[in-house]
């Protein structure tokens, strides 16, 4: 049987890894400046400043956009959170501290530009948005004790501190990559879409460090790796879950095609399962092995989930349009 490693023994042996990933990354990330993507000409005083505050009227967003946008914004404000994670369970030393750096600069930009937009363009209630994001900030977040609340404080081995970390960023980062990409499609402005897919390229540049990183520790420990994986797949959810009105506004987000189960299970977990070669492999022990069928049967769970949650949003959809008609009949009555 495989010894689990502990959390520094699973550091050190994967150093030379996060080192080649961080020059790959450095090789690969464009620059690119917040101020660029701004529309400032569209923007005017509030009333502090001798303008008008904000007025529902000024928006030009759908409601969707807009639940979309707020969740995108505050998802990246809670910022400090994730980097507390990252950096308590990577270390700051050598290409560790080098990545959780760079990611975090990087990271920082997104929150900076959206902000900027919404502000400028008026396309949400700001001091609303102020309130929320002290809401979601306060309560910040970490993927670790989340997933020891719901599957008890002996599921995850001692030291899957990191693992259960690398696994979950990895799908979390390739799950806001779709998210941004399909908010800036439903946007309806050019500049907003624009702003969402450099977000979204920088996005799929930190999911593939994540991915690697994570694949290299399937490699070097697959059932203790496998543990991590399964556990993090099975209570999986976004970053964003604690803010204010998330259930709304990820009910909106899902009905209207943002982020919905089928994303979820198509275009982010199978993709990196693919990549990670996980129903192929053949150095899973006895363990691994469970723990694969177990995510088998979850996925095939899932599958059944999608088709449910597809009907459902179908006849919801067919009613608000059912709706929509009914009301444009009686204004032109």
């Amino acid at each position: 049987m495989a010894r689990n490693l502990t959390q520094l023994e699973m550091l050190i042996e994967l150093e030379p890894i996060a080192e080649a990933n961080v020059n790959r990354h450095l090789s690969m990330a464009k620059d690119w400046h917040p101020h660029d993507y701004v529309p400032w000409d569209a923007g005017r005083n509030f009333a502090a400043m001798g303008g008008k505050d904000w007025d529902p009227e000024e928006s030009q967003l759908s409601e969707v956009a807009k639940a979309a946008m707020i969740t995108n914004l505050l998802t990246e404000d809670n910022l400090p959170s994730y980097h507390r994670e990252i950096s308590e369970n990577f270390s700051m030393d050598g290409p560790w501290g080098t990545w959780v750096g760079r990611w975090t600069a990087e990271e920082n930009r997104h929150g900076i530009v959206l902000r900027d937009y919404l502000v400028v363009t008026r396309g949400v209630d700001p001091e609303a948005l102020e309130h929320a994001r002290m809401i979601h900030m306060t309560n910040g977040y970490s993927a670790t004790q989340i997933a020891r609340k719901r599957i008890g404080s002996n599921a995850i081995p001692a030291a899957a501190g990191f693992m259960a970390s690398v696994a979950y960023v990895t799908f979390q980062e390739l799950a806001t990559r779709v998210s941004h990409r399909n908010t800036g499609k439903v946007c309806n402005d050019p500049i907003a879409d624009r702003m969402l897919q450099r977000i979204a390229a920088d996005e799929n540049l930190h999911m593939i460090f994540y991915r690697n990183l994570c694949g290299a520790a399937l490699d070097l420990s697959p059932d203790q790796s496998m543990e991590a994986i399964t556990h993090m797949i099975r209570n999986f959810e976004m970053p964003g879950a604690g803010m204010p009105n998330f259930r709304r506004n990820g009910v909106l987000m899902a009905k209207h095609g943002i982020y919905d189960l089928r994303q979820h299970l198509e275009e982010v977990l199978m993709p990196v399962l693919k990549k990670w070669n996980i129903f192929e492999r053949t150095d899973f022990g006895a363990h691994g092995d469970q723990l694969r069928n177990e995510l088998g049967d979850y996925l095939d769970k899932l599958r059944k989930d999608v088709v449910k949650f597809e009907e459902q949003r179908d006849r919801s959809l067919a009613r608000d349009a059912e709706r929509a008609e009914k009301q444009a009949a009686l204004l032109v009555g």
